[in-house]
């Protein structure tokens, strides 16, 4: 063999290996692919179950005693109006008023509070990060801070209906008002605490808030100036304090009740759905 004849040999053996190998490799990056896809997004109901459980154990030993502080703040407003409405239609606004006050004290002013403070603290990054809806973090945090406000409303509620002697017989319409207006609330709380653009104005706006459904929930309505009642009508917690109040009737006109619910659940809704735009719009800056 001769020396050109090896060297020719030499190099078809030396390309046909590197030549292989190139057509090897996308088939292997190919093959990793299709053997590690990447992990699908969660689906809205898990995630929101997941948020949820996770909000209410966490928030658990932190709310309760904000929790009492609601409660007894309710109560005592009713015992000091107690000295100056006697019955009637203003003590059915003093109590439903005081009832509805223990959710806007939660679910408005410490979820906007809370959003605040995930916002300051770059805690929508850890969100951000994980696979879950934007609707999923804000409906479980909503829906965790509402639940807490159930045990109080009921307790302010009897305790109304015992000072002032109301009929307790329709009181099972907590169970509407409770989750309808605690939706339109935390909804509502959520979009502050998102849009606030520094965490001491989320902090004013939920006491703004919580302070707007103390004097136009719980004052009658009659003795108030026309452009207060305006401003009644614009606050999401009214319908509420409507249907409830409403309920307190000997014969309640339970369309009328039903449409305060029905208004009670679109702001809810509304709310709800201004609070998930907020969120990406915080998560994505």
């Amino acid at each position: 063999m001769t020396t050109g004849q090896r060297g020719r040999r030499d190099d078809s053996v030396s390309v046909v290996p590197v030549q292989a190998v190139a057509q090897a490799a996308p088939a292997t990056a190919v093959r990793d692919e299709q053997a590690a896809p990447l992990a699908p997004p969660a689906r809205l109901v898990p995630a929101l179950v997941a948020v949820y459980r996770a909000q209410l154990s966490r928030a658990r030993v932190a709310r309760i005693p904000l929790l009492f502080v609601a409660t007894f703040q309710s109560i005592g407003i009713m015992v000091l109006l107690r000295g100056v409405v006697d019955g009637g239609e203003p003590a059915r606004a003093v109590v439903s008023g005081s009832s509805v006050l223990v959710v806007a004290f939660v679910a408005l002013n410490l979820l906007a509070q809370y959003f605040g403070q995930l916002r300051a603290n770059g805690g929508l990054d850890h969100y951000a990060t994980l696979p879950v809806p934007p609707a999923a973090v804000v409906l479980g945090a909503a829906a965790a801070y509402a639940s807490f406000t159930v045990p109080g409303t009921v307790v302010t509620a009897v305790t109304g209906c015992v000072l002032f002697q109301l009929p307790m017989a329709h009181l099972w319409v907590l169970a509407a008002v409770l989750p309808l207006a605690g939706a339109a609330l935390a909804g509502l709380g959520a979009a502050l605490g998102l849009l606030a653009p520094r965490q001491e104005f989320a902090t004013l706006c939920g006491q703004l808030g919580m302070s707007a459904a103390l004097l136009l929930g719980v004052l009658p309505a009659e003795r108030m100036p026309a452009v207060i009642g305006w401003a009644r009508d614009l606050l999401p917690s009214t319908y509420g304090v409507e249907a409830l109040a409403r309920s307190f009737d000997p014969h309640p006109d339970w369309l009328v009740v039903g449409a305060d619910l029905g208004v009670c659940a679109a702001v809810g809704v509304l709310s709800l759905a201004v609070a998930t735009w907020a969120y990406r719009r915080a998560a994505t800056r």
